[in-house]
């Protein structure tokens, strides 16, 4: 990469799904000042429920990013009520998927535009300016892709996997339907072109950053950038935070935790932070070619998230820092 402009803001691209790309997003936005910041998040959770069509990933980013989220279950609004999906129940729909009262605000504005011709890419950008987020919030794709979980009760949408069976039925394969058709966007082709650091967040590599990669386009994009590439595991001693992540492993070909992501992003990433409790992993992962940077990366608190964040981007880009000063030896 080449050297930074003088007074340049460094470009930061986050590949972001699920609660923990939401909670990188966050931390990222305390740091506007010292960055130019923007999103790729992940639609292949998308579902129709009730007619209307539910973005997951999307709203979750959202609605953290508007300081709106529930903060108790990660997703959601916060001062919800449940009067609608109650009727819906007395009506005898199925209303396994918690969608509250004023979320259901969010999905009919967002069916409607839709089914007026409006991308989703300009949905989404809307609903969040609307709700105060300055942030782009960008898009793989506009077509519809969806995570496929194959269990012992056969092929089930990834909603009907995490909510409905509570992540709880065995994981033997896992599909993106409709994937090998969808076109990625401009917006994000550009963004990934012009990063200067593009940061994984420390969401489930399997369902929530792998839909992003394997858009037709996305992953070449991303090797091709001449940005640092740094990810953040989302494991800690083994075990996730938060989600399924720890049960997919094995279905996308890999060793369990850690190793796993390393695996995964082989090839395609340089840097990976790893928390405190992993570091008996430095060598193995040095050895399969990272640079490794140890910290604190549970986050409990916005401080936390900003922290952690801060810490992410700049190791990075002292990484970078030190490779351009090496070439710059060699040619003299």
């Amino acid at each position: 990469m080449i050297g930074l402009e003088e007074n340049k803001k460094p470009k930061v691209l986050l590949l972001a799904g699920g609660v923990g790309g939401a909670k990188a997003a966050e931390g990222l936005a305390q740091l506007q000042g010292d960055y130019d910041f923007s999103i790729l998040g992940n639609i292949a959770d998308d579902q129709a429920f009730h007619g209307l069509w539910v973005s997951p990933d999307i709203d979750t980013l959202t609605y953290s990013l508007a300081n709106l989220i529930d903060r108790e279950q990660g997703w959601g609004l916060s001062g919800e009520s449940h009067r609608v999906l109650a009727q819906l129940e007395k009506l005898g729909a199925e209303t396994w998927m918690s969608l509250g009262d004023l979320d259901f605000a969010t999905h009919i504005y967002r069916t409607q535009a839709r089914n007026e011709g409006i991308s989703a890419s300009d949905i989404a950008q809307t609903i969040a300016q609307r709700l105060g987020v300055n942030i782009p919030i960008l898009l793989p794709t506009n077509d519809v892709v969806q995570t496929q979980v194959e269990t012992d009760k056969g092929w089930l949408s990834f909603q009907e996997y995490f909510v409905k069976e509570a992540c709880q039925p065995k994981v033997n394969a896992i599909r993106f339907q409709d994937i090998e058709q969808a076109t990625p966007t401009t917006e994000a082709l550009d963004a990934i072109a012009k990063a200067d650091v593009i940061v994984f967040a420390p969401s489930n590599p399997v369902v929530s950053i792998s839909p992003i990669l394997n858009t037709p386009g996305i992953r070449a994009a991303i090797m091709q950038s001449d940005a640092r590439k740094v990810a953040i595991s989302p494991f800690i001693a083994g075990k996730t935070v938060k989600g399924p992540a720890d049960k997919m492993m094995a279905s996308a070909g890999v060793d369990e935790g850690l190793l796993g992501v390393a695996q995964l992003y082989q090839g395609l990433i340089h840097d990976l932070v790893i928390d405190n409790q992993d570091a008996s992993s430095i060598s193995t992962l040095k050895g399969m070619g990272y640079q490794v940077q140890v910290t604190n990366t549970l986050m409990r608190t916005l401080h936390d998230k900003q922290v952690l964040m801060g810490q992410v981007v700049n190791f990075s880009l002292s990484q970078t820092k030190f490779i351009e000063a090496d070439c710059m030896q060699v040619a003299g």
